[in-house]
């Protein structure tokens, strides 16, 4: 299927609308924040390593970014390659960027997620419902990979970039997003599968990507010491199991060493997001 054109539909395939999409989207970033307990990061007992921001912001900022979701599926369901779908998908992502920091005093709640779970809507949207979630990803990859005009200001991921070479999220976006198929997706699935609640199922998936991938959140806070002391900790509370009390105990050590550090996993809370967004995008019985 020929993710950047609209295909001819069969009278029984269906889209999803535009409007199911954002709501998907805002669901998926609330219910990142709301998870509890998370390492370092924002969640219902309070800040984390984030001094700046709160749940209620985190909350604000999803419900802001519910219209610029919106634009993005229509823009994907209406627009093609010949019509500069990239540069088109980039300026309503900036206006959306802009009513974020308006809704949170200037501070950065979202900039990753706008990218990331961007480019799973547009793909959802230029797909009828029979698309796998490797067709989803594919698709978001190839729209990540159309060539832009937009200057590239130097963010924290570009900054990690040049200093650890680290892709960070663009680069996982470009790949088809494979940590979040291959990874967290399945470690999600597993752990339901194994009958633990939906908290524990979210928060094996959270550890399974802070042990897997460079998080250049980690890396621009703390350097490498901060990404290495996540890596292992997660590695430590998966080995124990999240569900059991050293797991727990595991999981309360790997927070206080990021807290110390002030560093947190923002990196793959942005992709924990879009994992909960794929997991309701495309059914459990569809393969990776």
């Amino acid at each position: 299927m020929n993710m950047l054109s609209t295909p001819a539909l069969n009278a029984s395939q269906r889209r999803w609308t535009a409007r199911a999409i954002a709501d998907t989207a805002v669901r998926a970033l609330c219910d990142e924040a709301l998870l509890t307990p998370k390492p370092a990061l924002v969640d219902r007992r309070g800040c984390g390593a984030h001094g700046d921001m709160d749940l209620p912001m985190l909350l604000r900022s999803a419900l802001t970014l519910r219209a610029m979701f919106e634009k993005v599926a229509r823009c994907a369901i209406t627009m093609s390659t010949k019509t500069n779908l990239r540069e088109r998908l980039t300026e309503i992502g900036l206006r959306g960027e802009r009513e974020m920091l308006a809704a949170t005093g200037g501070v950065n709640t979202h900039r990753g997620a706008i990218w990331t779970l961007g480019l799973l809507c547009a793909a959802r949207a230029m797909n009828d419902d029979t698309a796998t979630i490797g067709e989803l990803c594919a698709g978001a990859a190839r729209i990540a990979r159309l060539p832009t005009n937009a200057s590239v200001a130097l963010s924290h991921g570009r900054s990690v970039f040049l200093r650890f070479g680290a892709r960070g999220a663009r680069g996982e976006a470009e790949d088809g997003f494979p940590h979040v198929c291959n990874v967290a997706l399945p470690a999600l699935r597993a752990s339901r599968a194994l009958g633990h609640d939906e908290i524990h199922a979210q928060l094996n998936a959270l550890l399974h990507l802070i042990a897997s991938i460079d998080d250049t959140c980690l890396l621009y806070r703390g350097g490498a010491e901060a990404l290495h002391v996540a890596q292992t900790g997660a590695q430590v509370v998966l080995s124990a199991g999240i569900t059991t009390a050293a797991g727990k105990a595991a999981l309360a050590e790997l927070d206080r060493k990021l807290l110390a550090l002030n560093a947190s996993p923002g990196g793959s809370a942005d992709l924990l997001a879009a994992t909960l967004l794929l997991d309701r995008f495309a059914p459990a019985t569809e393969a990776a």
